[in-house]
C-alpha cells in the first residue's frame, strides 16, 4: 500500500489553517520519480548493467527487447560504432562510441554523452546489430559527422548531480506553471527535463496558437539560474508522457511502442466502415485514434479488386444496390428496390461479372442465380444469447420455506422432499359473488372528552424543599 505523507511545500497561511491543518492539508501518494528514466529506484554504481535493463524492460516507455539474442551468435559484418542512448521518457538519440574502446559498453550502462555546451547523462539502451537496424529505420546515417559523442561511463560525482536534478523537476514544473499563468499565456507546461551538468533545462508545451515567450524565458533564467529551452509538442506527444488506458483494455500505442506519429483522417475510418462517432473515434489525447492507420492500407489494397459498390445491378426482377460491403470477406449485400427487407449476399467477382454484363446490354433473369450464401430476411435472423444473462434476477435465491417459492419451482406441484413424490394440490373453492346484504349502519361512537389533568396535594416535606 502506498503511504501518504503530508507535502514539505504545505505551510499554513492563516490562523484558521493552523488552528485545523487536517482540513487544508495536502496529501499526496509517494511516486517513484526515477521511473521516467525506466529505474525502479535510484540509480547507482551498484548495480549490475543486466539489472538496468531488467528495469528497464518494466517500463512501456523505455522497453527496447533484443531479440536478435534468440537467434543465436550471428556473424557481424562489422562492428557498429553507434548506440542509442535513452533520457528522460521517450526522448532518445544515437551516439558515437569513443575509438579507442579501452572500455566496454553494454545495454544498462550510465554514460556521459555530449550536450549542447556541456555534457549529459543516459542509459544505453540498443547497441550492436539492433542499434544499427533501429538507426537504418530512422533514416540516420552511420557516417554523418553531426552525430554526438560518448564521453566516458559516469563517475559517481556525475550521478549525483543527475539525482539532483531528477529530484527538482517536479517543483520545476510547478513554479513554471505559475509563472506562466502570472503572464496570462495560453500554454501548459506539460513536462520538464534538465541536462545532466545542471547547465540547460527543456520546458517541453503545448499551446492551441502561438506564443510570444520572449519575457517568460527572461523569468525562467532569473527563477532557476540555467539556460532555457522550449520545446513545442502536440497532444499526441504529450499522452504518450502521461500515459493511460485506452477503450481496447491495453495500454496506450504512444507510450508501449509508438513514438513517430502520423496524421489520421477521417478517411480511414470511412474506408473501413467505421461509424463517424467523435467519442468512439476519439482517444485520450482528443484526437482521432492512431490504430486507425493499422489496417487502413490493407483496406485500400483489398478494395481495388472490388467494384464500385455505388454501381447498381439490373436484373429481370429489378434493380438492386449495394448497402454492404465487407471487404475483408469480399462479399457485397445488395437489395432490390421492391424488396428492401431481402438481403441478398454475393461474391465480389460475381458481382463484378454482373456490371460487366450490364454494360456490354445484358441483363441477367435474378441474383439468387448467382448468390453464394442464403438469402437473409429480417423474420429469419434469430437472436440467441451468447452472453448467458437471461434473467436479472436469475442470481436471487427463493425463499426455502415460502410454500409459494417451491410450487413454482417445482412446476405448479410443491414435493414432498422425504418422499420425492408430488403432493396434490388442493384447489380452493371460487368464490361466487353473492348480491350484498342490506346490513344496518354501525354508529359511530362519539370520542371522550378529555378531562384536566388531576394534580396531586403537595406535602408538607414538598413546601419545605421549596
Amino acid at each position: 500500500m502506498p503511504e501518504y505523507t503530508e507535502s514539505e511545500n504545505f505551510r499554513p497561511e492563516t490562523e484558521a489553517e493552523a488552528v485545523e491543518p487536517e482540513v487544508f492539508l495536502r496529501k499526496t501518494v509517494e511516486e517513484n520519480i526515477y521511473n521516467s528514466r525506466g529505474c525502479a529506484h535510484a540509480p547507482s554504481l551498484q548495480d549490475t548493467p543486466c539489472d538496468r535493463s531488467r528495469q528497464m524492460s518494466c517500463c512501456a516507455q523505455m522497453h527496447a527487447y533484443n531479440w536478435t539474442d534468440t537467434l543465436g551468435n550471428l556473424p557481424s559484418p562489422d562492428p557498429f560504432d553507434l548506440v542509442e542512448v535513452r533520457f528522460k521518457n521517450t526522448h532518445k538519440d544515437f551516439f558515437r562510441l569513443p575509438t579507442d574502446m579501452n572500455e566496454t559498453y553494454e545495454c544498462g550502462d550510465i554514460v556521459a554523452v555530449e550536450g549542447n555546451s556541456g555534457h549529459d547523462i543516459g542509459i544505453i539502451c540498443l547497441r550492436g546489430e539492433l542499434a544499427r537496424m533501429q538507426a537504418k529505420n530512422k533514416g540516420i546515417d552511420p557516417l554523418s559527422p553531426q552525430i554526438k559523442k560518448v564521453y566516458r561511463k559516469a563517475r559517481p560525482n556525475d550521478i549525483d548531480k543527475w539525482l539532483e536534478t531528477i529530484r527538482i523537476e517536479k517543483e520545476t514544473q510547478r513554479r513554471a506553471r505559475v509563472i506562466a499563468a502570472e503572464l496570462g499565456l495560453d500554454m501548459k507546461i506539460n513536462n520538464v527535463e534538465y541536462q545532466g551538468d545542471f547547465t540547460k533545462a527543456i520546458f517541453y508545451y503545448t499551446a492551441d496558437d502561438r506564443v510570444d515567450f520572449r519575457q517568460l524565458i527572461k523569468l525562467y533564467a532569473e527563477e532557476f539560474k540555467v539556460r532555457i529551452e522550449m520545446k513545442q509538442i502536440g497532444a499526441r506527444q504529450e499522452a504518450g508522457n502521461i500515459g493511460g488506458i485506452g477503450s481496447c483494455g491495453r495500454e496506450l500505442c504512444c507510450v508501449t511502442f509508438l513514438h513517430n506519429f502520423t496524421s489520421v483522417s477521417t478517411h480511414a475510418a470511412r474506408v473501413q466502415q467505421v461509424s463517424l462517432n467523435p467519442q468512439k473515434l476519439a482517444g485520450q489525447c482528443s484526437k482521432l485514434k492512431c490504430c486507425l492507420n493499422y489496417e487502413y492500407e490493407t483496406y485500400i489494397d483489398l478494395q481495388k479488386s472490388m467494384p464500385d459498390a455505388r454501381t447498381p445491378i439490373i436484373t429481370e426482377k429489378g434493380k438492386a444496390k449495394c448497402i454492404k460491403t465487407d471487404i475483408l470477406n469480399h462479399k457485397m449485400t445488395y437489395v432490390y428496390e421492391d424488396e428492401p427487407n431481402r438481403y441478398i449476399n454475393v461474391d465480389a467477382e460475381e458481382a463484378a461479372r454482373l456490371i460487366e454484363a450490364n454494360r456490354r446490354g445484358e441483363t441477367p433473369a435474378d441474383l439468387k442465380s448467382s448468390q453464394t450464401e442464403v438469402e437473409l430476411t429480417p423474420e429469419e435472423v434469430q437472436f440467441s444469447n451468447v452472453v448467458g444473462q437471461d434473467d436479472l434476477t436469475r442470481f436471487d435465491k427463493p425463499n426455502k420455506g415460502n410454500r409459494s417459492n417451491r410450487k413454482k419451482r417445482n412446476g405448479g406441484s410443491p414435493r414432498n422432499e422425504k418422499a420425492g413424490k408430488p403432493v396434490p394440490v388442493q384447489s380452493k373453492p371460487v368464490p361466487v359473488n353473492k348480491p350484498a346484504e342490506n346490513k344496518p349502519k354501525q354508529e359511530k361512537r362519539a370520542p371522550k372528552p378529555i378531562g384536566k389533568p388531576i394534580l396531586k396535594p403537595k406535602t408538607p416535606g414538598d413546601a419545605n424543599a421549596q
